[in-house]
C-alpha cells in the first residue's frame, strides 16, 4: 500500500481534488464525498495507466502540502499482483 496526500479546495461551484505527490490525479465534483470517490478512482486509473506504460509509480512524500488547501489528508493506493496469459493459436496445417 501507498500512502499519498489528497487535498480539496471548496468553492460555492463545487470541491476540486487532487493527489499532491501524484501528478496527473485530479478531479473536480459537487460534494466532498463526490470528490473523494472520484480522486480515489483518478488515482487508480493514473497508476494502472504509468504501469501499463512501463513507467514506476512517483514516491509518495509526506510533507506535500498546499497551503490553499481547506482539506488535506491522506489517499491509500492499494496494489494488487496478478497474472496475465494469453494463448496463440496454431497456424492452420496446409
Amino acid at each position: 500500500m501507498l500512502i499519498y496526500k489528497a487535498m480539496y479546495k471548496i468553492d460555492p461551484d463545487g470541491v476540486h481534488a487532487e493527489v499532491l505527490d501524484f501528478p496527473g490525479a485530479m478531479t473536480c465534483a459537487a460534494t466532498i464525498d463526490e470528490a473523494r470517490q472520484l480522486l480515489a478512482s483518478a488515482l487508480v486509473d493514473m497508476a494502472q495507466t504509468q504501469l501499463l506504460q512501463g513507467e514506476p509509480l512517483p514516491i509518495p512524500n509526506p510533507e506535500a502540502h498546499e497551503p490553499d488547501a481547506d482539506i488535506e489528508e491522506p489517499i491509500y493506493l492499494l496494489l494488487t499482483a496478478c497474472s496475465r496469459v494469453a494463448t496463440v493459436p496454431e497456424p492452420a496445417a496446409r
